[in-house]
């Protein structure tokens, strides 16, 4: 198999980080070079917004992504050290990124060099939104949100909720969440939001609500039929717990807690209102 690097910071991932990673990864197996807090200080002459333990556990839970390699160490900012566990075949960088530095260090490492244009990110399609619903499953999960600034609290409450059966979330759509939160929300348009969410491992699927309200995810959760709708302290509502109570389904509340060793966080702290 095509062994596939990408190397860098991936400090606060957005939706082009993950556009960038998903399409490195159809070129093969794909590896990411994570630069430590110490190479980054180095580098840009002040310290990333997450810390690397929380970089790598976000990387981690991203579908296309293989294998996450803390890096402490580089000969060159356009350079990686090739050994035992890094010797890729393909390195693939943004345009932003590409370098003669970069182009003649492949060259001379035989390594293939592919650069993915800013264009290709935004143009290149996303994946079709097609419901599938696995009937198979032993349990079916549901969780519903806005998922505005996806952050390492809402992998954990993904990771988490899947222990409990096939996760399946469902987000907002942007009136509703107008609707809720008020003007300038969503941050994020919700072509956006679903696809980082879809790109986290532990979510089967994620769509878009139909309905209004507290409850607009109702129509998708007819067609889902789950066992369990799971929210955490902040997403407790009794417009939830009355409709499970009549539909019966189990309702699940877990406590928000950060994943061991990381810090809190909250989409309303990171946007900054």
């Amino acid at each position: 198999m095509n062994n596939v690097i990408v190397s860098g910071s991936f400090d606060d991932i957005r939706f082009r980080d993950i556009r960038f990673l998903e399409i490195a990864a159809r070129l093969g197996s794909l590896d990411v070079l994570l630069w430590s807090d110490k190479l980054i200080q180095q580098f840009e002459g002040e310290p990333p917004k997450f810390n690397e333990d929380e970089r790598m556990y976000f990387l981690k839970a991203v579908r296309y992504v293989n294998n996450v390699i803390l890096v402490d160490e580089l000969p060159e900012r356009d350079a990686f050290i090739i050994n035992e566990d890094i010797r890729p075949s393909t390195w693939v960088v943004r345009e932003a990124d590409d370098s003669p530095f970069k182009r003649s260090f492949c060259s001379e490492n035989e390594i293939v060099y592919r650069v993915i244009s800013e264009e290709e990110l935004v143009n290149s399609p996303l994946s079709p939104l097609k419901i599938e619903i696995d009937d198979s499953a032993e349990q079916k999960v549901i969780v519903t949100g806005c998922f505005d600034w996806l952050h390492s609290g809402h992998v954990r409450f993904f990771e988490e909720t899947s222990e409990l059966g096939d996760l399946y979330v469902v987000l907002g759509h942007d009136e509703n969440v107008r609707l809720l939160k008020g003007e300038g929300h969503p941050q994020f348009p919700e072509y956006e939001r679903r696809y980082m969410v879809q790109s986290i491992r532990f979510v089967k699927q994620a769509m878009v609500s139909s309905g209004h309200g507290w409850m607009d995810a109702e129509p998708e959760i007819a067609l889902l039929k789950p066992d369990i709708y799971a929210v955490n302290e902040d997403g407790d509502k009794p417009e939830k717990q009355a409709f499970c109570a009549q539909k019966g389904l189990e309702y699940v509340v877990l406590k928000r807690s950060p994943k061991e060793g990381l810090p809190q966080r909250t989409s309303t702290d990171l946007r900054g209102y």
